[in-house]
């Protein structure tokens, strides 16, 4: 079977592709961390603490737990390697608008916290870009390490890097005290969510 550019012709993911980010990891790099006032001991995207890295989602991730660690968050279900490789190729495809974010604990070699900035593109505002940040999550091992608001902190100014004109979420009423830490505010006449779930 051929391999062309790590992928075999049968279409076939190849294991040097593992790696590859669902975007670029430039994106990470320089963010205005002058702006985050929640941060203590100059905990950012580019120094997370000792032993851990802040990276885009990668297609290895599937063997490094991040499907376990959604499932803190949320219902999963069961997704095969092939399922979940087809839908981060979706994603990567979708160049600009899933920028899923992951704190891997170097270590042990498991993902250990994940945020995901969605893109949306808009008509108004003369074609602007609104975000919305979703599926935050971190380890409960992992707890108290600020990582939650390093990954909160990096996909907010990550939305401000690549041009959304705000970036908004839905939280439980318990959650609301941590997010406003970030300068996160329900709108005045329009501090509601409705949602239909199928």
């Amino acid at each position: 079977m051929a391999v062309q550019n790590g992928t075999q012709s049968n279409g076939c993911v190849g294991p040097e592709n593992w790696d590859e980010p669902l975007y670029d990891p430039a994106l990470l790099l320089g963010l205005d961390w002058a702006s985050m006032k929640c941060m203590k001991g100059g905990v950012s995207s580019d120094s997370p603490g000792l032993g851990f890295r802040v990276r885009p989602l990668q297609r290895g991730d599937y063997s490094r737990g991040f499907l376990e660690l959604l499932s803190h968050l949320t219902k999963v279900g069961d997704i095969s390697k092939e399922n979940f490789v087809a839908r981060f190729d979706a994603m990567r495809a979708c160049k600009g608008h899933y920028y899923v974010t992951v704190v891997e604990d170097l270590n042990e070699g498991k993902i250990i916290a994940s945020a995901t900035l969605a893109v949306e593109l808009k008509f108004i505002r003369e074609c602007a870009k609104r975000g919305r940040l979703e599926d935050v999550v971190v380890s409960e091992e992992y707890r108290g390490k600020q990582l939650g608001k390093l990954i909160v902190s990096t996909i907010t100014l990550l939305a401000k890097k690549v041009g959304c004109y705000k970036i908004g979420l839905d939280c439980t009423d318990v959650m609301k005290t941590f997010y406003t830490s970030f300068g996160y505010a329900g709108e005045k006449g329009n501090d509601n969510t409705m949602i239909i779930r199928f």
